[in-house]
């Protein structure tokens, strides 16, 4: 029997969909996921609510089918955010050491954070996470803890991620209107790497890219600490409106074409190749060049693959052990030779990693998000414990 104050619950408003993982830390610290609860998204555009009541409704049946899986009441739950008004930075804050041996103390460490902690926003945004990277004493580059160190001057950095704060608020409302308290927002992006990055990608580097419906996150690390983030407005749903003006047929029948036929490399076998459209009443059987369909859909997604690798720059030279792609867009035909060609790193698809539990779609990309958002929540919930501090529950992944 499971103790209902070990129980976490991560909740994803998608796009596409709507998901809800329930997750146990189990007596032995292990992150179980006990079921799973989804439902199709509607009110939703772009990783954003537009309409809160169909939210809500698909919500109450995401939350529902969990609560049954699980055999668990749900009353709390960690919300993931996404948009393209999120984004993230670097920031750094700095604290002389006034004691006379430049000794420096547990104090002198948490003003440098607090200095770093204090930036500079647009009025309306507010600060998703602080998450702390490493620390610098005097010309001492990379110091994981300066405590009991001697230096004139620590210097604290961090990674902000930021969102606006009404259209966050969205996304809370729609939850809190079914009588369930949001224990705290995440990022989306960054609970999927919480979910599919082990500790040693996080070591070696790497980045995650979470290509969804409507919007693509990714989030890259390097040396165990995350470095970068950030959100694009295009995703699944794109391919497919190019696909239904490229071709002139209804989006609907784009969408379809796109899961049976679509690929994000034209490949040999679609040369001369036709596929059909399906007969119509009082019209003919129509057929479309299987070519034109898959180098339709590649230059969507090699944009998308190129905006990325820019934005990053410089720091994907450290992502030695490659891309992880997650997301409903992760099952796109091809796509992983695709990340490869253009980032010039290896790729595979991003799965949950040491995560127990027999749910059957652990293994599957599309949950990576969810997961990581319970499993946000069972970190915070074993740092909460006594005996557990902030570093032994969690490690270097975040702080706020």
């Amino acid at each position: 029997m499971f103790d209902p104050a070990s129980i976490v619950v991560g909740l994803e408003i998608g796009t596409s969909k709507v998901c809800a993982a329930v997750g146990e830390i189990t007596a032995q610290g292990a992150f179980k996921v006990m079921g799973l609860g989804q439902s199709r998204s509607r009110g939703v555009r772009k990783g954003e609510i537009t309409d809160p009541q169909k939210a809500s409704e698909d919500i109450r049946q995401a939350i529902a089918d969990a609560e049954q899986m699980a055999d668990v009441e749900i009353r709390s739950v960690f919300l993931g955010v996404t948009g393209a008004h999120i984004r993230g930075f670097n920031n750094r804050g700095i604290h002389p050491v006034v004691s006379a041996d430049r000794h420096i103390t547990q104090d002198d460490v948490d003003d440098a954070i607090r200095n770093a902690k204090a930036v500079n926003l647009p009025h309306d945004h507010s600060v998703l996470h602080t998450i702390r990277q490493d620390f610098v004493v005097d010309d001492h580059d990379g110091v994981e803890n300066p405590v009991e160190m001697y230096g004139a001057r620590v210097e604290a950095r961090v990674h902000v991620i930021h969102g606006q704060g009404n259209r966050l608020q969205n996304s809370i409302h729609a939850v809190q209107a079914l009588q369930l308290s949001v224990e705290q927002v995440v990022f989306s992006g960054f609970a999927s790497a919480l979910a599919v990055l082990g500790k040693e990608d996080k070591e070696m580097g790497a980045l995650v890219i979470d290509f969804g419906a409507g919007v693509t996150e990714y989030a890259l690390y390097t040396d165990s600490l995350l470095r970068h983030s950030g959100v694009l407005a295009v995703g699944g749903d794109h391919v497919s409106n190019d696909l239904a003006i490229g071709l002139k047929i209804p989006l609907g029948r784009a969408e379809q074409l796109k899961l049976e036929h679509g690929g994000a490399e034209v490949g040999n076998d679609a040369k001369g190749a036709m596929v059909s459209l399906g007969s119509e009443p009082g019209a003919s059987d129509r057929q479309v060049n299987l070519e034109h369909l898959r180098r339709i859909q590649s230059i969507r997604l090699e944009e998308t693959f190129e905006l990325i690798a820019r934005d990053v720059g410089p720091m994907l030279s450290n992502a030695r052990a490659g891309i992880f792609l997650c997301g409903g867009g992760a099952r796109t035909r091809d796509v992983i030779a695709m990340a490869e060609r253009i980032f010039g790193l290896p790729a595979q698809i991003g799965r949950a990693r040491d995560v127990s539990g027999s749910v059957a779609s652990l293994d599957h990309p599309e949950f990576a998000a969810p997961i990581g958002l319970a499993r946000f929540g069972a970190l915070r919930l074993r740092q909460q414990k006594p005996g557990t501090g902030w570093k032994s529950a969690l490690g270097n992944w975040f702080r706020r």
